[in-house]
């Protein structure tokens, strides 16, 4: 509901003692902080869902979409899977995150790559799953391969937006109205291969001869 004509309160409802209500970072900052309230262990091409510890009740109009923390993306493989997320309005269970880790399966113990320093993941570094925090080593390479992360209980995982929702009735109807693109679509509106061949042919035209000191066409 509104309160005052400008604030939306939406309720919200402790599952966990120490579920976190989300709050926003900044003053016009769009998106919320989501907050996992548990550790999840997400092994290279894997899925997991992080449970937040809260079921909300947004009003009537509204969805709440939960999307990826930049910061994550582009520090980590880690991925909210169906961003933006949708959580409807008549939805009262417990709020979770469905995280992709989309780091690549390593299955040689040399295959290591650069550990990813963030302050909300831990990621698996030379054969062991470290906590970045204090750098403990925590489990076995065979345990869980490189790649892995370790969301921790606390770590800002998502970000989430309450949105307002335009509810429409669908008509059924014989014929719809023309348009100049009418049925085009899935990159209808880019190069043809047609074109492509063309403008490969030409380009191969404009280069210059071997006796002119340039390659071969």
């Amino acid at each position: 509901m509104r309160i005052g004509g400008d604030k939306v309160i939406v309720n919200i409802k402790r599952l966990h003692p120490d579920a976190h209500v989300p709050k926003y970072a900044t003053e016009l900052a769009a998106g919320f902080d989501l907050v996992a309230v548990e550790d999840v262990i997400i092994s290279p091409g894997e899925t997991a869902l992080v449970p937040l510890g809260f079921a909300i009740e947004i009003p009537p109009g509204y969805e709440m979409q939960i999307r990826d923390r930049s910061g994550i993306a582009s520090k980590t493989k880690l991925r909210v899977a169906n961003s933006p997320g949708t959580v409807d309005g008549d939805f009262r269970g417990e709020v979770k995150v469905i995280v992709d880790n989309i780091a690549p399966v390593k299955t040689k113990a040399r295959d290591f790559i650069d550990q990813y320093h963030h302050e909300e993941c831990v990621e698996v570094e030379m054969g062991v799953t470290y906590d970045i925090l204090n750098d403990d080593a925590l489990t076995s390479y065979a345990e869980h391969p490189h790649g892995t992360y370790i969301i921790r209980k606390g770590d800002r995982i998502a970000q989430g937006v309450i949105a307002a929702v335009e509810r429409i009735t669908f008509a059924v109807v014989e014929e719809l109205a023309e348009t100049v693109r009418g049925a085009g679509g899935f990159g209808h509106t880019g190069i043809t291969a047609e074109e492509a061949a063309v403008n490969i042919r030409k380009a191969f035209a404009e280069l210059p001869t071997m006796a002119e000191g340039g390659v071969a066409r």
